[in-house]
């Protein structure tokens, strides 16, 4: 079920084509979450150094980690583990797991962990365990990309514009929350894999706050569903995003 030639760290954004607002109100899953926020600031550090404004991606998981009220103390606490200059090394390995959600749903589950084997193993329960929940090759139906999720003051902007000056490849409006959305205008870019740090920091240049600096699995085309078959996905999906050891969910549901 691992995908082959998955062996790198990667990187979030919390969450990816669906929403997870279950996750900031449920009170028992705010410790699972503060320990994915600092484990994805210790891998930012560890691959691209404890600078923020060097590392596009560790500026994202720092502003993600702030959002949602992760002290400064256990913020530093991680920058300076991943750097390799508190503690023991960050050796956490990345695996990829792929398979189909109820519905037939494609599903690509991003695992952050330091024992591969209890990793596998768990996830693989997860897949049984869910109501028509499989295993199996979808990683095709799924484009490995880049993705900045960013807002900009000025919200008279032209995100297109804003998508050519950049070099990114497309873009797309993004949907803020209604205090965020007074102010601001939010947009989605992709890019190449290759280009996600200049993309990043071109951005930044240009006045946009970066919230989202990460590797990503976008669905290439959606499954139709009705109300009770998307409840029932969701509920599936999760199942596995609540797993310790799962960093990110990408499912080809809108």
């Amino acid at each position: 079920m691992p995908s082959s030639g998955v062996s790198s760290i990667f990187s979030t954004h919390m969450g990816a084509q669906w929403k997870q607002k279950w996750r900031e109100l449920a009170a028992d899953q705010k410790g699972k979450l503060v320990g994915k926020l600092t484990r994805e600031i210790q891998v930012a550090a560890k691959l691209g150094g404890p600078d923020p404004d060097l590392n596009a991606r560790l500026y994202a998981a720092i502003t993600a980690a702030r959002k949602q009220s992760v002290t400064r103390d256990a913020i530093e606490r991680a920058i300076a583990k991943g750097s390799g200059i508190g503690g023991e090394p960050v050796t956490y390995q990345t695996v990829i797991f792929e398979g189909f959600a109820p519905h037939r749903v494609p599903v690509m589950v991003e695992c952050l962990t330091d024992n591969n084997n209890r990793t596998s193993s768990e996830i693989k329960v997860l897949f049984k365990a869910g109501s028509m929940g499989t295993p199996g090759s979808v990683g095709w139906m799924f484009e490995h990309c880049g993705l900045i999720e960013a807002q900009h003051k000025d919200k008279s902007l032209d995100i297109e514009v804003a998508a050519l000056e950049a070099e990114a490849d497309n873009v797309e409006p993004l949907e803020l929350d209604e205090e965020e959305a007074a102010g601001h205008v939010g947009a989605r870019f992709y890019c190449q894999t290759t280009s996600l740090d200049a993309v990043t920091k071109a951005l930044k240049a240009a006045g946009w706050n970066v919230t989202t600096s990460e590797l990503h699995y976008h669905p290439k085309d959606y499954p139709e569903l009705s109300e009770t078959q998307r409840g029932e996905v969701t509920q599936f999906l999760q199942s596995l995003d609540g797993h310790a050891d799962v960093h990110r969910v990408y499912a080809a549901m809108k």
